[in-house]
């Protein structure tokens, strides 16, 4: 991985922009892709929103998507794909229909809105701009994880959550990568240390190098009875893969929240994975697929540790200090 950037934008074709507000307390991810991409998406969790993922149902009929969004501001937030959408009518992409175009931007939300942030916002939401902004600040190459974009107001049961991304190449060269808003209602950190779940996938010291701890401590930690949180991520492949094939490989993402949350898909949370492939290489075997599905659990557990450990804590009195508040000596460089 030596040549890789270890982030979502190691697939070729695929932007990702961020617009963060770190006194509302909350943000918006763009994923944009240079032409239409073969998508699905799951949802596993019991509180979801989303905007137009009865679309990406392999039963329907549209195959392809201009773009993701990944929002905060729970169902405010859904005005972000709006902003997005607008943003890619205006380069004139989007679904031809008759003299129309209609940019396709599926869209999931997480629940950030009483994290201490100001949310009096007047009669209407800022998402819609705030989608125009990431969508205008889209680009390749680098990005910042953590407390951006989506993961701006993110929180888990112990610690800070944030934006987090990873990637991986298989066997036969196909790259696959994660990118994650890490607002889980669990923990993605063991007991009350700073060792992750995920840690028997970490590559190079991505998410502080720890291993495991000598003792697993599995007892229950939520963020409280009544809290809604979420996590919501997107899996890309540059292999090419059928609508069928999208579906499953967004159910695998869900099996890296399983690896890196305890616990995941709660009631409360609104767990959603986006699935998409580019279709640069072609290929059509089973094997090449199944070792897809498997990396795509890793890249997305991965990936959710990342996104802890990069966070910051908000500037807001009484905000939930960041997994580097609370574990400062065990901060290493990542080394990627």
């Amino acid at each position: 991985m030596a040549d890789l950037l270890n982030l979502l934008t190691d697939i070729e074709g695929v932007a990702v922009g961020h617009c963060t507000d770190p006194a509302l307390g909350s943000g918006v991810t763009a994923i944009i892709f240079d032409e239409p991409a073969v998508a699905s998406c799951s949802v596993l969790g019991g509180a979801p929103g989303g905007r137009d993922t009865a679309l990406l149902d392999p039963a329907m009929t549209v195959s392809a998507v201009d773009g993701l969004v990944l929002s905060g501001g729970s169902a405010f937030g859904l005005d972000a794909a709006g902003g997005v959408q607008a943003g890619l009518r205006k380069i004139g992409r989007g679904l031809q229909v008759g003299t129309a175009r209609v940019p396709l931007v599926p869209q999931a939300i997480l629940f950030d809105l009483i994290n201490g942030g100001n949310k009096d916002w007047g009669l209407h939401s800022p998402y819609r701009d705030m989608g125009y902004a990431a969508f205008k600040a889209a680009g390749k190459g680098a990005f910042p994880l953590g407390t951006v974009g989506a993961g701006t107001g993110a929180t888990t049961a112990t610690v800070k959550g944030g934006l987090g991304s990873a990637s991986a190449v298989s066997s036969q060269g196909y790259r696959i990568a994660a990118i994650v808003a890490v607002n889980a209602l669990g923990s993605a950190t063991i007991g009350e240390g700073p060792h992750f779940w995920a840690a028997p996938f970490e590559i190079g010291g991505e998410f502080g190098g720890l291993g495991m701890p000598e003792t697993i401590d599995t007892r229950l930690r939520l963020k409280g009875a009544n809290v809604t949180a979420t996590t919501i991520g997107a899996i890309v492949t540059d292999a090419a893969l059928t609508k069928a094939e999208a579906h499953r490989l967004s159910i695998c993402g869900h099996d890296g929240f399983a690896r890196a949350l305890l616990p995941a898909h709660l009631p409360l949370d609104g767990d959603t994975v986006f699935a998409a492939s580019t279709g640069k290489h072609e290929r059509d075997d089973l094997q090449s697929f199944m070792e897809l599905c498997h990396l795509a659990a890793l890249v997305m557990a991965r990936a959710i540790a990342r996104g802890v450990y990069e966070a910051t804590s908000l500037p807001v009195e009484g905000a939930l200090p960041a997994w580097r508040d609370r574990f400062p000596d065990r901060m290493v460089s990542l080394g990627i």
